[in-house]
């Protein structure tokens, strides 16, 4: 079980006088926010729930109950969670012994690091650094620019994920990409799935996932025009077959009708990847619905994969 000191100091809270008045939704989202950057910025030391609280100005037990509501996790679990993320990309990333790593990130011992290590990753440290991919990463949460939509200001945690190279079966075509001078993706994309729908009559859509690809990795690329494929991970007689190579990813979960997608990409491509790890990578991007996806529902989800390298 992760530690949670109780013997960590107590900082001095830090004046409230810019926020808004007591009771307000903003005093909640601006403690949060207070309690998440204390909580980033100190991953490599014991985090205990007084110091938090002592961050955010509510006590131990409002912190927790406040926590979870806002963010869908106990402080514990989300302290656990990035601390083991971090270990594992050390792990990819230096030849740190795992009993050092384990001591480094807060954990009295090896056994119990690799215990919580394993329960996250199904795994121990010395399988996953053999393996050397990286898999299941979660990385900070962070906040969606205001933007004009009714998840604005929403927490995001955008995970890294290394996929195996993958067939697909489907048709593809010319579009004008997000950065064009003449974006034309908004109509384009849709065209080529519902032609793909008609070449598969009988497909039990509401079971078969779909896999979108775009090809950024070509020159003309940096003119925003590029090729994609609208298809499934499997082998159908007269569609266009065509391979992604192995990648790492930064996977982003996007919620809401697609047509606000370009937005969260937005945010994502100039806010969250210039801020995080990792560097972006001209390759295969990836649009990947679940099976009776439906574009059109507010509470619908699907995620965009980002070809990306550690810095």
């Amino acid at each position: 079980m992760f530690p949670l000191s109780p013997t960590s100091p107590t900082p001095q809270p830090r004046p409230l006088d810019s926020l808004p008045a007591e009771g307000t939704s903003g005093v909640r989202f601006n403690r949060i926010d207070r309690v998440l950057e204390h909580i980033h910025g100190h991953l490599d030391e014991a985090l205990s729930v007084e110091t938090l609280a002592a961050t955010s100005c509510w006590s131990r037990w409002q912190l927790q109950r406040v926590f979870l509501e806002e963010t869908g996790f106990t402080v514990a679990n989300y302290v656990r969670e990035l601390k083991l993320s971090q270990a594992a990309d050390a792990l990819l990333r230096s030849p740190e012994r795992i009993l050092d790593l384990a001591l480094r990130m807060g954990f009295s011992s090896e056994v119990s690091f690799c215990r919580a290590f394993k329960q996250q990753f199904g795994c121990s440290p010395g399988v996953y650094r053999r393996r050397g991919l990286r898999l299941g990463i979660k990385t900070p949460l962070t906040t969606l620019i205001p933007i004009n939509r009714p998840e604005a200001g929403r927490r995001v945690q955008v995970r890294v994920e290394s996929r195996p190279a993958m067939a697909l079966s489907g048709l593809s075509g010319p579009i004008c990409g997000l950065f064009a001078e003449r974006p034309d993706f908004t109509e384009k994309v849709p065209q080529l799935w519902r032609q793909l729908a008609e070449r598969m009559p009988r497909c039990p859509w509401s079971s078969v996932a779909r896999i979108g690809v775009v090809d950024v990795s070509g020159p003309a690329a940096e003119r925003g025009e590029l090729q994609y494929w609208a298809g499934v991970s499997s082998d159908v007689a007269g569609l266009e077959q065509f391979r992604v190579p192995p990648q790492t990813y930064a996977v982003l979960t996007h919620k809401g009708p697609i047509g606000c997608l370009s937005e969260s990409l937005l945010w994502f491509i100039r806010h969250w990847l210039p801020h995080s790890a990792y560097r972006g990578l001209d390759g295969h991007e990836l649009e990947i619905y679940p099976p009776g996806y439906c574009s059109a529902n507010p509470e619908g989800e699907m995620s965009y994969w980002l070809p990306v390298a550690p810095r």
